[in-house]
């Protein structure tokens, strides 16, 4: 069993409109991360996880995620799968719990167009 408390978070500024809570499990299997999104991320083009699945679950506010080219409307309470490979931006303004497996890391994680 691992339990992270709010105090051994870390904080990550991912852009203007992104800020990202990092539960660190120490487990390469699986992470998760709070992300308070209020605008665009990535903040042009698209982004892509080359071995990560993410798991987003909108706890609360709402916008869109757009995956290869499909926008998908998002309230509290949806839940979005974006599988590795799949070219994906966030737009709005929710509060995110997204956790990823295997753990997500920074290299594996890329800005396109």
């Amino acid at each position: 069993m691992k339990i992270i408390h709010p105090s051994e978070t870390q904080r990550f500024q991912n852009s203007a409109g992104c800020v990202a809570v990092e539960y660190p499990l120490g487990d390469a299997d699986i992470n998760g991360a709070l992300i308070e999104l209020s605008g665009r991320e990535p903040d042009a083009g698209r982004a892509v996880n080359l071995e990560c699945k993410e798991l987003a679950y909108i706890i609360n506010g709402s916008g869109k995620v757009v995956i290869e080219g499909q926008e998908i409307n998002l309230n509290a309470g949806d839940l979005v799968l974006i599988e590795p490979g799949e070219k994906f931006f966030w737009e709005g303004k929710m509060t995110i719990f997204m956790p990823c497996a295997p753990a997500w890391y920074p290299e594996q994680y890329k800005k396109v167009e």
